[in-house]
């Protein structure tokens, strides 16, 4: 439990656990219009991420088929449908990385 605490101690939400030995509780404070605001910029930063982890593996194949292509492995033409590929696979996660961003977004600043 310890480690459970200090994970979300760390965890850089605002929330402060409460351990009595037998029970990890985590009161959750009221969502006042700025908490909203610090939810939506942890949310950009973890989006950023992503898009930066995607744009790694994209960076990571294309440089795997152009090694294939200088090792003669592959063909140009079959490299330029692989960059090709890869971009479009690119572009189509980033773009759902952003709706399902503006959907969450949407959610933290909707008021109940």
């Amino acid at each position: 439990m310890a480690v459970i605490e200090k994970a979300i101690r760390s965890s850089d939400l605002g929330l402060n656990p409460m351990n009595d030995g037998k029970i990890l509780r985590v009161p959750i404070p009221p969502l006042t219009e700025e908490r909203r605001k610090e939810l939506v910029k942890r949310l950009h930063k973890v989006l950023e991420n992503h898009r930066l982890a995607v744009r790694n593996i994209r960076r990571e194949a294309n440089e795997a088929f152009k090694k294939l292509l200088k090792d003669k492995k592959m063909s140009e033409d079959d490299e330029k449908r692989a960059l090709e590929e890869v971009q479009k696979l690119t572009d189509e996660f980033i773009e759902k990385l952003e709706a399902q961003g503006k959907v969450k977004e949407k959610e933290i600043l909707e008021m109940r």
